[in-house]
C-alpha cells in the first residue's frame, strides 16, 4: 500500500472503524504494531505469512514467540496472524511450511490467541492442523472452498473472510457460499492492496475503504440490507477477535 496512513483515514472516513493490520513476516512486525499504537481504528496480528517461509528461519519463530509474550496485554494485538499453508504456488518449500504453520498454532494455543489463516488450496490440511493444535477461534481469510469444507471450517470454530473476489459475476463457488452461510459464520475483508473488488482497475491498489461497498455486495447476494450485513460483521468479529470490543 502506497499511503498507509492516507488510507486509513479515508476508511475511516467511510465509516469503517476497526481496521485489522496482520503482519507477514519479521520485518513488519513492529511495523504494523506502530501503525496500531498511531491510529484508533487499528489493530494488529503477528505471524510469518506461508509465502514468505523460504526467507524465514527457524530462530524467527523463537523471535515471534517472545514478541507475542512481550505484547500480549497489549490492547491492540489481536491475533497470531497471517498464517497457514499455499499449496498454488509451487516454489516454496512445503514440508518447511508445514512445521512453521504448526509452530505458530502452538503459540497460538500457548498465548490463548485466534488465529488469522491463509488458506489457498490447502483447506483439508489448514483445518487439520487447527483441530490438531487445540485453538478454538480465527477467520479463514479469502476462504475459497466447497460447501462441505466451509461447514468443518465453521463448526470448529472458524470464521469465513469474504471481500474483493466475492464481488465478481464469475466468482460462482464464493458467492454461493456468501450468500447461504449462517449470519454467525462470515466476516468481511479486503486484503489490501490485493484482491481488487471488480470496481478497481488492474492497476489501482484495494483499500479497507472499500468494506462498504463489499458489504453492499453480500447484502444484494443474501437478500438484506447494508446495515444489517454490517452489525452482522461486528458482531461476529469481536466475538472471534474480543479484542476488538474490549478496546474502546
Amino acid at each position: 500500500m502506497a499511503d498507509p496512513e492516507n488510507e486509513i483515514l479515508n476508511a475511516t472516513k467511510r465509516g469503517v472503524n476497526k481496521i485489522i493490520v496482520p503482519a507477514v513476516d519479521k520485518k513488519n512486525f513492529y511495523i504494523v504494531k506502530q501503525m496500531a499504537s498511531k491510529f484508533k481504528s487499528v489493530f494488529y496480528s503477528l505471524g510469518i505469512h506461508p509465502c514468505r517461509v523460504n526467507q524465514v528461519s527457524y530462530e524467527d519463530l523463537l523471535f515471534l514467540d517472545n514478541l507475542l509474550s512481550k505484547n500480549l496485554n497489549d490492547p491492540k494485538l489481536i491475533a497470531v496472524g497471517e498464517i497457514g499453508l499455499d499449496f498454488f504456488l509451487k516454489n516454496l518449500d512445503r514440508n518447511k511450511m508445514e512445521k512453521i504453520y504448526l509452530h505458530q498454532l502452538k503459540l497460538a494455543k500457548k498465548f490463548s490467541l485466534p488465529v488469522l489463516l491463509h488458506v489457498r488450496k490447502s483447506q483439508d490440511l489448514i483445518l487439520k492442523y487447527f483441530k490438531m493444535s487445540g485453538v478454538t477461534s480465527g477467520i479463514a481469510h479469502a476462504f475459497n472452498g466447497s460447501n462441505v469444507q466451509a461447514n468443518n471450517f465453521i463448526n470448529s470454530g472458524l470464521l469465513l473472510g469474504f471481500g474483493g473476489e466475492m464481488t465478481y459475476t464469475r466468482s460462482l463457488q464464493i458467492r454461493r457460499l456468501a450468500a447461504s452461510v449462517p449470519d454467525n459464520a462470515f466476516v468481511l475483508e479486503t486484503d489490501s492492496p490485493d484482491l481488487l473488488p471488480s470496481w478497481k482497475q488492474d492497476d489501482e491498489e484495494n483499500s479497507p475503504a472499500e468494506i462498504p461497498q463489499i458489504a453492499s455486495c453480500l447484502a444484494n447476494l443474501r437478500g438484506v440490507s447494508t446495515e444489517k450485513i454490517a452489525l452482522l460483521n461486528y458482531n461476529n468479529a469481536t466475538r472471534v477477535l474480543p479484542k476488538l470490543s474490549s478496546y474502546a
